[in-house]
């Protein structure tokens, strides 16, 4: 639950003065997650509850790209289990359909939830209602998933909630666009999140958010930075064991090589959450400016020099192997 000011009644003042200042200075986040196919959702999401539980974020919202049919249930049981359960959670308007391998079905069906696809808002008129709802240029909005939700918010009317249009609710109200997804500073691959099976998805969001500045973590920061043994010391119905196992046992790509525990896997949303939080920048990594993304139709993507880009890309500075130490910490909540 989200903490009441109640709960510092009868408490020092200087502390009071000290908590205050921190919720204020809370960065708000709205996530917007493919959750379920590869667990580095299910990471990312976990350290978002720990930021949120400490009182360094205000998760406004997570939005769910996946219409697997288990996707949304599965992201409020993570959020009830670490005691958040009021945090919405959005859909896409679309039919479901039932993906095996997916780890959303066992955390569906071992922790309590109350939110399906069933009575889950459409993540469009979510996405309107809470930007109206925020001051201007408070919301850090983060994607770890392909982008129509975003295509999808940019291409919206006004309504009842704002006389804006979903392009201007953006530039309005986003202080920053934090993006997981391509290659820096080339992407000669398709990469997933860049592409995910929508030509141009991408392309099109960036053409038409010219105002906000984008963040962006290209798959190579998390692709060697390796996490998730350490969850085999874990009770059996947390949900970093749950989903973490059911990938390692079930993943395409790592099902081969299954042993009965869980494997370490590439850590590549997580890297989003630890910078839209904790920034890190002249720590974990340096930012690279001065150049725009530009994104072909099909997930790859290459870097321009360019003056008045509000673009920039993070290169990781730390060593791999102290990366993934420090990643663990926030998704155990060991901080």
């Amino acid at each position: 639950m989200k903490k009441q000011p109640k709960q510092y009644i009868g408490w020092p003042l200087g502390l009071m003065c000290l908590l205050s200042i921190n919720l204020t200075a809370q960065t708000k986040i709205i996530f917007d997650t493919d959750f379920g196919g590869d667990a580095d959702d299910l990471g990312a999401l976990a350290m978002l509850n720990h930021f949120q539980n400490r009182g360094e974020c205000d998760l406004l919202a997570v939005m769910c790209w996946s219409t697997e049919k288990y996707a949304v249930s599965a992201v409020d049981a993570v959020n009830t289990f670490y005691g958040n359960p009021d945090i919405p959670v959005g859909r896409r308007a679309e039919d479901v359909q039932i993906t095996e391998w997916n780890h959303t079905k066992v955390l569906a069906d071992k922790l309590p939830h109350d939110t399906s696809y069933k009575n889950a808002q459409e993540t469009t008129k979510l996405y309107r209602r809470l930007l109206a709802e925020a001051e201007d240029q408070s919301v850090t909005l983060v994607t770890v998933g392909p982008l129509l939700n975003i295509k999808r918010l940019i291409d919206s009317k006004t309504d009842d909630y704002s006389t804006l249009n979903g392009q201007e609710l953006i530039e309005t109200k986003v202080k920053e666009f934090v993006i997981m997804g391509g290659q820096f500073p080339k992407g000669e691959r398709r990469e997933w999140n860049f592409d995910g099976n929508m030509l141009g998805i991408t392309k099109y969001v960036l053409q038409h958010l010219n105002h906000v500045p984008i963040t962006f973590l290209g798959y190579e920061i998390g692709l060697d930075i390796k996490t998730g043994e350490v969850f085999n010391e874990l009770p059996k119905d947390s949900p970093l064991y749950l989903g973490f196992y059911h990938f390692s046992k079930n993943a395409p790509w790592l099902n081969h090589q299954f042993k009965g525990k869980i494997y370490d896997n590439s850590t590549y949303d997580q890297t989003a959450v630890l910078y839209a939080i904790r920034d890190g920048v002249g720590d974990y990594w340096t930012r690279s400016e001065n150049g725009i993304c530009i994104p072909d139709d099909e997930g790859r993507n290459t870097w321009e020099a360019s003056n008045t880009s509000k673009h920039s890309y993070l290169v990781l500075q730390w060593p791999k192997g102290k990366m993934e130490t420090e990643i663990e910490k926030y998704m155990l909540g060991d901080f």
